[in-house]
């Protein structure tokens, strides 16, 4: 899928670890926490379920190939993948504006706060 705003690949915002478990950098825009946040999720799901990459690309109609880019934070899913595997797992996948905003957050660097005059 084309990134937008000229984002690269979700993995390049690594700053430590590995994906999908890996922090990502400050600056990683909010499609790299939505693909983080995503592989995660689909991750665990098929651990959980005992699938395979192969069993579930079979059942959602998709390539295997494409499953495991998403895994390896090599691309975000386009709509149509998304609600494909979400069927084919009967589980929400997309993590939502609000967790993929938390992601984001808890990566950037906290700000001292206020200082007082002595």
């Amino acid at each position: 899928m084309p990134r937008s705003s000229n984002d690269k690949t979700p993995r390049r915002y690594i700053l430590q670890g590995d994906w999908p478990q890996a922090d990502l950098i400050p600056e990683a825009p909010l499609s790299a926490h939505c693909s983080l946040l995503l592989a995660r999720d689909l991750d665990q799901v098929l651990r959980a379920r005992g699938h395979s990459l192969r069993d579930i690309a079979n059942l959602a109609g998709v390539a295997h190939s494409t499953v495991a880019r998403v895994l390896t934070g090599e691309v975000l899913p386009d709509i149509g993948t998304l609600i494909r595997l979400e069927d084919a797992l009967n589980h929400q996948l997309w993590p939502g504006l609000h967790a993929v905003r938390a992601a984001a957050q808890h990566d950037k660097p906290h700000e001292p706060g206020p200082t007082r005059p002595a």
